[in-house]
């Protein structure tokens, strides 16, 4: 398979003969050299593969967004994308992130004495040839698509909780060095929320960038700037990985799933 985005078709517009850089207040500054295809992850060029945990990325958080009041899910991810287009940001392809819920089968809780855990078993576009296993308040595993095969053939293990597939599909935007993406979060035939996940490219350091990170979310998204992701806490100044994106689809998932249906309040 050639390397590249599955679906979304995002390679050819991203390369530039100059970058526009932002400055500390997140305004575009003056062109800048492009950087070295070392020196700066490509969103194009990641694929996955057995090896996709040491895939580099820059460090990225990812919300949700309440839907606006008065409007549908459509209305509000449009307005949404229509404030990033007012800014700048160009159309980049789509993505999608999905997540299937595996629970611990009957029969091995009752031979074993075990008490029931669940496993998320997800895919996320930006990694066409990987699969995340992440399980309840436990470790994330990559491994190649096989892994889906494999899922089947523990059956006896693990079963599928089909009724639970959620998944989040939508637009990605390129702006200078940031790529945001806005999805639909639907569960079934059912739109149930509204994603937006913000990467910050040029760095793989939590810590480094997070308040430029906020800055601009708080741009486009105002009031509903979320604060920061509980992984970064136990980041420090490690690496940041696509492991750690995952996470954090798989915490809004679950918060999107439980969530009841009252109102919020709205985008202005």
């Amino acid at each position: 398979m050639a390397e590249g985005l599955g679906g979304g078709g995002a390679g050819e517009g991203t390369r530039r003969p100059g970058r526009r850089r932002l400055s500390a207040t997140g305004r575009a500054c003056a062109l800048a050299p492009p950087l070295p295809a070392e020196g700066r992850p490509r969103p194009f060029r990641r694929h996955g593969g057995p090896g996709a945990g040491g895939c580099s990325m820059g460090v990225t958080c990812v919300a949700q967004v309440p839907v606006a009041e008065g409007k549908s899910v459509q209305q509000t991810v449009e307005l949404l994308t229509r404030k990033l287009e007012l800014l700048g940001a160009e159309k980049q392809g789509t993505f999608c992130v999905d997540c299937e819920t595996y629970h611990t089968a009957a029969s091995t809780i009752s031979s074993q004495g075990q008490t029931g855990k669940l496993m998320y078993v997800m895919h996320n576009s930006e990694y066409p040839l990987s699969c995340f296993a992440l399980f309840e308040n436990g470790p994330c595993l990559i491994a190649d698509a096989n892994f889906d095969i494999l899922m089947v053939k523990l059956k006896g293990f693990f079963q599928n909780a089909k009724a639970n597939k959620i998944e989040s599909r939508g637009t990605r935007y390129q702006y200078c060095d940031f790529l945001v993406k806005v999805g639909t979060v639907t569960m079934g035939p059912s739109a149930r929320g509204i994603s937006v996940e913000v990467e910050y490219c040029p760095c793989v350091i939590a810590n480094d960038c997070w308040n430029l990170l906020m800055e601009f979310m708080q741009s486009f998204m105002g009031n509903h700037t979320p604060g920061i992701p509980s992984v970064f806490g136990t980041k420090h100044d490690s690496i940041y990985s696509p492991g750690d994106t995952m996470v954090q689809y798989m915490e809004l998932f679950n918060k999107i799933r439980k969530q009841q249906q009252v109102p919020v309040a709205g985008i202005r």
